[in-house]
């Protein structure tokens, strides 16, 4: 009997020890987060070191913080899509919250992105170093490419008439709609010059980054990230917010080409 009782006890220990790999994959959740492409260079590198901390899943997709495509933000947020987390321009969340489309249980600035110009590979590196120098550069371009996104909004809407040369460049210039980035573009030989952030430009290899906008055009973007009202862990979104100001998380974003945002006091 007394064998017997040691068998029962040793096969319930076993079976125990068994299920213990699986018990924090009862609670794993999926993060399904929208971000804008500025932070799509850092992001696998942190979706992977918080996916192994917290056992949970990120599920990343992402569109231009502005815009009327499909695929951009504010459009993909007003029509209902199912977003734990957002991350986009502080201004475009700005929009959506006041519009009752987007309501923040957690919000907090990861990242300030700067404006850069790029052309392809091999190609001539145009001078962009003044105003008057890039003022050149973008009339002598062929053609000039830009996002639907922060960076393009203020290229169309502030840069070419600052530079007082938004007529005579406006049949050559294109705006590059949804996901494809700016320098794909310019890679692929649909533009000659593109102007995009820094961060998203650095990410594709067919095309030479000439260097910031000159200080005194330049436009800094502050990227906020929220965990949504509607999230269907809210702790688990949290969670991963939370991550994005760690150590590791902010050497990555520094990595990608972007700055932190200066600490409130």
């Amino acid at each position: 009997m007394l064998n017997r009782h040691l068998c029962l006890a040793r096969n319930a220990i076993l079976a125990l020890c068994n299920l213990l790999p699986y018990a924090g994959i009862v609670h794993a959740d999926e993060i399904k987060v929208l971000t804008t492409g500025i932070l799509k260079g850092s992001f696998t590198r942190i979706a992977t070191q918080f996916e192994s901390e917290s056992g949970h899943k990120l599920t990343m997709s992402w569109g231009p913080s502005s815009g009327n495509s499909p695929e951009a933000s504010p459009v993909r947020v007003r029509s209902g899509e199912q977003i734990d987390v957002l991350i986009m321009v502080n201004t475009g969340m700005d929009d959506l919250v006041r519009s009752g489309h987007f309501v923040a249980l957690d919000r907090k600035d990861v990242t300030v992105s700067r404006i850069g110009v790029a052309v392809k590979a091999g190609h001539p590196v145009p001078d962009i170093s003044t105003p008057s120098a890039l003022r050149q550069a973008l009339l002598n371009a062929k053609s000039i490419g830009y996002s639907e996104g922060a960076s393009g909004t203020y290229v169309a809407a502030d840069l070419l008439k600052k530079l007082g040369i938004a007529d005579q460049v406006a049949a050559k210039s294109h705006v590059i709609l949804g996901r494809k980035f700016v320098a794909e573009a310019v890679a692929d030989g649909e533009v000659e010059l593109g102007i995009q952030q820094l961060s998203e430009l650095r990410l594709e290899p067919g095309v030479t980054v000439v260097g910031p906008l000159p200080e005194e055009l330049q436009k800094a973007s502050v990227v906020s990230a929220a965990v949504s009202s509607k999230a269907r862990n809210p702790d688990a979104a949290r969670r991963f917010l939370a991550f994005l100001s760690t150590p590791f998380a902010t050497a990555a974003i520094r990595d990608s080409g972007l700055d932190l945002p200066v600490a409130k006091p």
